[in-house]
């Protein structure tokens, strides 16, 4: 299928945090994936929905109602990505955020609109008791991804299916997001997905090197725990989020890509 519109829900992994900038934005797998998708409709439009912190209540509250009155029919695309942000959450609560999705896919799949779904990479490479215990509860949502996007026919996105997700190379300074390097990788992951043109070596791992010098990576394990670790402990604190106050990109569907900023 030839799509003519791209909407996409959820939180930073959507909205493009740390790669590039374009348009006075992070340009984002979404926005690559949407360049591709333009040229294969002469009327095209995409929007973007998604803000950065942003919980699965948040994303249902702010964003579902608001994607579904701009679907087409089933030539309209809607990417749905949230949980990563309730899962890693200390009070994070499965017998209510699991339903909660569940229902939002079902209502997004009701509009009539095709619909593609993503799970979350649950082995990152990290080791400690957190990384155990968000690697389980992140498989215990991934299973409530497959299962319900299996019930709706949706296309779903599974990271856990390509090993080469799990180098740390694609990920920013902040250790949570991806860098563009990454964002590149999802947007030809996703493009092959939908059967448009894509780079096949996507898949190819990133070449060995030799692991840095332990004073190094001291530092900058120092460095990254000042700039991002403690600013986020501070939020979470204060029940904060980085999302507070913020505007999505493009919450009406436009004509894509904005040539005319270029």
């Amino acid at each position: 299928m030839v799509f003519e519109r791209f909407i996409v829900l959820g939180d930073s992994y959507t909205e493009g945090m740390c790669d590039e900038k374009k348009y006075g934005h992070y340009r984002g797998w979404a926005d690559r994936t949407a360049d591709v998708m333009a040229a294969q409709h002469p009327d095209f439009t995409y929007a973007n929905l998604a803000v950065r912190g942003k919980l699965v209540r948040q994303v249902v509250d702010e964003q579902i109602d608001a994607a579904i009155a701009q679907v087409t029919g089933p030539q309209t695309l809607i990417s749905f990505h949230a949980g990563a942000n309730d899962v890693i959450r200390p009070n994070y609560r499965a017998d209510l955020v699991l339903p909660m999705y569940t229902d939002a896919v079902r209502r997004l799949a009701a509009s009539g609109a095709t619909v593609m779904l993503f799970t979350v990479l649950e082995k990152t490479g990290n080791k400690g008791r957190s990384a155990k215990l968000w690697e389980t509860r992140f498989r215990e949502f991934n299973r409530n991804v497959r299962a319900v996007g299996i019930e709706v026919g949706a296309i779903i996105a599974d990271a856990n299916e390509e090993p080469a997700f799990s180098d740390r190379r694609f990920l920013a300074f902040d250790r949570l997001h991806l860098n563009a390097m990454g964002h590149d990788r999802v947007a030809q992951a996703v493009l092959e997905l939908i059967d448009l043109p894509f780079n096949p070596d996507w898949r190819e791992p990133l070449p060995h090197v030799k692991e840095k010098h332990i004073a190094f990576r001291t530092i900058v394990t120092s460095l990254w725990f000042i700039t991002f670790a403690l600013p986020w402990l501070w939020r979470r604190a204060r029940g904060k989020s980085s999302g507070d106050g913020r505007s999505c990109k493009y919450p009406i569907a436009i004509h894509w890509p904005l040539t005319h900023l270029d």
